[in-house]
């Protein structure tokens, strides 16, 4: 398949939506030879922090000198994004001719009838990211789960380490409405007597969930907070993370408080690959840590005046935006806010709207998007402060002017928004 050709089927594949299982995707690898088979993986779950975790861990991995794939969702603008090796995305060509491997594949199990529907955006892209990586030959994958754990098609693997970065309200229909049973979802990567690490707080719900699964299965369960203490150096992004008898000190290059916590998991992470699988050096740890880069997290794409890309996608996410900002402003900000319609959009509101002089609604270019007037009247406590302006280049443009230059922009509420502010390249690099 070209570029073209690509694009069109995938989007094809997106009308089916989500669906979760896993008897698909062990079929579909299955008449592929399974590829997943002639790697080693480590498989990284959590409501938010996954991907940056996943980052610092390739970093890590790499600068090692070992050949890393880094698997990855949702993409920014290039679907090619979700798929690395050595951080270099997959070219579009070799994305094509895996595509067109996997859909032949598929066509054939289907006229057998050993898929019972076409598969899903997710999981063919999963079969070719796992076709890549065997092609390649790396020496390990870190793979991002996409959804929930227990069902989401990178499940499949044998992996040498798995890790659960934090538990929040997301998903809900999917995963559940309780954190107890987002947790138990989230718990089901754990396998018999493989390592976890879990960064959730030891006292939490959640936690007492994880670590019920992972006695069962007999995995060995290692809490950044259970055991291990991380605390702020200074106030410049420096942290201090101390766990049996070791220590480390670090600082991410990924700002906010929270990257602190996912350093963690990933230190934890890389502390059980040096004893199971090959020997990590401390020093070359913290340097992958501290030069780990994720776009659309606390991402400042300009400076006069600042400006902010964030994906803050649930309420947790907008609490550690809000926090965030409350650490670097002392004035308040113009917000340009779209998310989708299944997110609690009210909670994101409370946690956002109070830090705003202004906040530009806007439209996300997704069919599931909330419409710009329906975020309004979710929350009327704001409305003085509020504007709609439901074309995002326009609404980006709309902020820009009333900052006249001064006022900090912030640009969150999706990484569908984020995104879609990059593709118009109304930051120029």
């Amino acid at each position: 398949m070209n570029r073209a050709q690509s694009q069109a089927y995938l989007g094809h594949l997106e009308k089916f939506g989500i669906r979760l299982g896993l008897d698909a995707i062990r079929e579909i690898l299955a008449g592929l030879g399974n590829p997943q088979d002639r790697f080693s993986s480590v498989l990284v779950a959590g409501t938010n922090g996954k991907g940056s975790v996943c980052a610092m861990l390739a970093e890590i991995l790499a600068g090692h000198g070992w050949r890393v794939g880094l698997y990855t969702s949702p993409h920014l603008v290039r679907v090619e994004e979700r798929i690395q090796v050595d951080r270099k995305l997959i070219p579009a060509r070799a994305l094509g001719r895996l595509l067109g491997r996997v859909r032949e594949t598929n066509k054939a199990l289907l006229a057998a009838g050993r898929l019972a529907a076409e598969p899903t955006f997710f999981e063919v892209l999963t079969a070719a990211a796992f076709l890549h990586f065997a092609a390649r030959r790396v020496d390990i994958a870190v793979l991002e789960v996409g959804l929930g754990g227990r069902f989401d098609a990178t499940n499949v693997v044998r992996p040498l380490a798995t890790a659960i970065t934090s538990i929040g309200h997301d998903h809900q229909q999917y995963l559940g409405r309780t954190l107890g049973r987002i947790a138990f979802e989230k718990a089901g990567i754990l396998k018999p007597g493989v390592p976890v690490v879990c960064g959730e707080r030891s006292g939490s719900t959640a936690y007492a969930v994880i670590r019920k699964r992972a006695e069962a299965l007999e995995a060995p369960l290692l809490g950044v907070f259970d055991g291990g203490r991380l605390e702020p150096a200074d106030g410049r992004g420096r942290f201090v993370f101390r766990r049996a008898g070791r220590t480390y000190r670090f600082t991410p290059s990924l700002p906010g408080r929270h990257q602190g916590e996912n350093a963690a998991v990933a230190i934890l992470v890389a502390e059980e690959l040096s004893r199971s699988w090959r020997p990590l050096k401390k020093a070359r740890v913290i340097a992958g840590v501290e030069r780990a880069r994720w776009e659309g997290r606390l991402e400042t794409v300009s400076v006069r005046p600042p400006v902010i890309l964030d994906g803050a996608h649930n309420e947790e996410g907008a609490a550690a935006l809000a926090a965030h900002l409350r650490r670097i402003f002392k004035e308040r900000i113009i917000l340009v806010f779209g998310v989708l319609c299944d997110k609690d959009i009210r909670a994101m509101a409370r946690r956002l709207f109070p830090l705003a002089d202004m906040v530009v609604l806007t439209r996300i270019p997704n069919d599931r998007s909330a419409e710009p007037a329906a975020v309004a009247a979710l929350a009327p406590r704001f409305r003085g402060r509020l504007r709609v302006e439901p074309d995002p280049r326009r609404a980006v443009r709309l902020a820009q002017r009333e900052s006249a230059g001064r006022t900090p922009v912030v640009i969150a509420g999706s990484l569908f928004l984020v995104g879609e502010v990059k593709r118009l390249r109304l930051f120029p690099a």
